[in-house]
């Protein structure tokens, strides 16, 4: 089973790192977020006891990890497209491997992707080193994982990229922005408050921005383990998932 997972994966590492325009795509945008965001917005208000470009640059690592991990799972629709999913299926492979392959995998690009951007922000100084930035990669890989489970759990049920596309402008914006990656969750409406307690995303910047700067709404083991526990529910949802689609 571990050379069934492994094989899938290194299939995804490979097919990522040939399309370098990607990686170099999926950093851009944060990247351009991060300085004219930050620095704009910064250069209005300020928050206490830190400026806003280091409040902001935990949201966009979690921003990177978010968007990468979902779009990991069109690989899922593209497979099935181009009848690779049909081959790998008649194998003597688990869904299991398959879903936790395709998983690992794609946790595994938005991981390298967000630890650059974190180099990058530590090199500009909006980040400063510390041994924090070990319990920040945990929640990068609880986050990522996640986020690909959710978006293999959609792509099991859709047919064609478009539609996929369509489901991600729904879910990812809202997702982003009740995450609190932009903006203090406290000062906001009691609803946005409320909502942002369903939004895994949540504890995920909440847990980076607490171990990179050390400013966090809830402990540190509270964020750990509600989304460790969000985590594993859908591993779990996106393998049944998956095994139902592809019977």
């Amino acid at each position: 089973m571990i050379s069934d997972i492994y094989t899938i994966w290194l299939r995804e590492m490979l097919r990522t790192f040939r399309a370098r325009s990607r990686i170099i795509s999926s950093l851009a945008m944060p990247f351009f977020w991060l300085v004219f965001i930050g620095v704009g917005i910064g250069s209005s208000f300020s928050l206490p006891g830190m400026n806003y470009i280091s409040f902001l640059s935990p949201g966009i690592i979690g921003m990177i990890l978010l968007f990468n991990s979902m779009f990991s799972s069109l690989s899922v629709i593209w497979d099935r497209q181009f009848g690779f999913l049909k081959e790998i299926l008649v194998a003597p492979v688990s869904r299991t491997s398959i879903v936790l392959g395709k998983t690992l995998g794609g946790a595994t690009m938005a991981i390298v992707t967000a630890f650059i951007m974190l180099l990058l922000e530590i090199v500009l100084g909006f980040v400063n080193p510390s041994f924090g930035i070990v319990f920040a990669f945990v929640f990068m890989i609880l986050t990522a994982v996640c986020f690909v489970s959710i978006g293999l759990i959609i792509a099991s049920r859709m047919e064609s990229m478009e539609g996929f596309q369509m489901i991600m402008s729904f879910l990812i914006m809202p997702v982003f922005f009740l995450s609190g990656a932009l903006f203090p969750l406290q000062n906001t409406p009691a609803w946005m408050q409320f909502a942002s307690h369903f939004d895994p995303l949540t504890y995920g910047v909440d847990g980076l921005r607490g171990s990179m700067i050390g400013t966090s709404i809830y402990p540190l083991w509270i964020d750990f383990t509600v989304l460790s526990a969000i985590t594993l529910f859908f591993i779990f949802m996106g393998s049944y998932m998956f095994s139902k689609s592809v019977r």
